[in-house]
């Protein structure tokens, strides 16, 4: 059996707080004097309010620069110790802004720490604030395009914001050159993948699990070249599967639609980019050949410089053949 940790790959789905490693979150937070709550349950699911308190929770615990520069050279190390290539880290800035003086301030801070490896920053608004907030951010983002900002995204709950609404945003971000990479299709069903398409003009899908229940949506991905930033480990635990073996990995594949396998926030959802590749093996029954497409489906959906892209093609390749 070929060791998954040598299969090149990029991780296009991961959120900077939810990157932190444990120890990390420990000795920040003894730093600082702040109470972290116990993880999520195994075998349980929660609501979104459940996750989310344990994420804003870790998230108080980053309170400088250093600190973020710290998660994201770590998120980068850990990354590259599963095999990736090449890292897009999500961060809402206005999220830090309080605390570091700003918005610039922070995506100072995830660029600095970006430096270290291979590493683009995707700049995310959130479905549950203003879409005015949303324009402020795309324009920040189309600031830093050539600085290591390689992305435009929305992340938090889809259900509580309107499509329609953020398609100002996007249209700065398309302008600019960024890859447009909201979240949908997470709760909401089918309907919401295809607005993110026709109405934000989505290069990618966060998550977008929902559009295999449409075999008109299917279609548009996979005409469209859309990939799909799929995060196995985070889906039984906020009960959109009860089980890994649910997951239809097989059906998007077949459909001819790209997929991304992403680690999404491992703090919170145990399991690095190593364990999505795993589940995909172990629990839906990938062979080698179809994670080399899932690894190459990564590559080309990514941001990564062209030299990169072909490093990377070239080690799936050898990994394939067992060279």
């Amino acid at each position: 059996m070929r060791d998954l940790r040598h299969l090149p790959k990029a991780n296009l789905h991961l959120h900077l707080t939810g990157s932190m490693r444990p120890e990390t979150l420990t000795e920040l937070a003894d730093r600082y004097g702040i109470p972290v709550p116990p993880p999520l349950a195994p075998g349980v699911t929660h609501g979104w309010a459940a996750f989310q308190t344990r994420y804003d929770a870790a998230r108080a615990a980053l309170r400088t620069a250093q600190d973020i520069a710290r998660v994201v050279a770590e998120a980068a190390a850990d990354d590259a110790a599963d095999g990736a290539g090449w890292l897009e880290i999500q961060v809402d800035p206005t999220s830090y802004a309080e605390r570091l003086g700003g918005l610039e301030p922070v995506v100072e801070a995830v660029l600095a720490g970006a430096r270290g490896g291979p590493t683009g920053v995707v700049l995310a608004a959130s479905w549950a604030r203003p879409p005015e907030e949303a324009v402020r951010i795309a324009r920040l983002a189309a600031r830093y395009v050539g600085a290591g900002v390689v992305g435009f995204g929305l992340s938090n709950d889809e259900r509580r914001g309107r499509v329609a609404d953020f398609a100002p945003a996007f249209r700065i971000a398309a302008e600019a050159g960024l890859l447009a990479v909201p979240h949908g299709g997470f709760y909401e069903p089918s309907w919401h993948v295809r607005d993110c398409v026709n109405t934000l003009g989505a290069t990618r899908v966060g998550h977008g699990v929902t559009a295999c229940t449409d075999p008109g949506t299917l279609d548009l991905l996979a005409a469209k070249g859309v990939a799909l930033e799929v995060c196995p480990t985070s889906y039984p635990p906020l009960g959109v599967i009860a089980e890994f073996a649910a997951l239809p990995l097989r059906t998007l594949l077949d459909a001819g639609v790209r997929v991304a396998l992403g680690s999404d926030d491992p703090l919170l959802f145990p399991g690095g980019l190593h364990r999505q590749y795993e589940i995909a093996r172990d629990e839906l029954g990938c062979t080698d050949d179809d994670l080399a497409v899932l690894a190459r489906h990564s590559v080309e959906a990514s941001a990564a410089p062209p030299e990169v892209r072909r490093r990377l093609a070239v080690g799936i390749d050898r990994w394939v053949a067992g060279v």
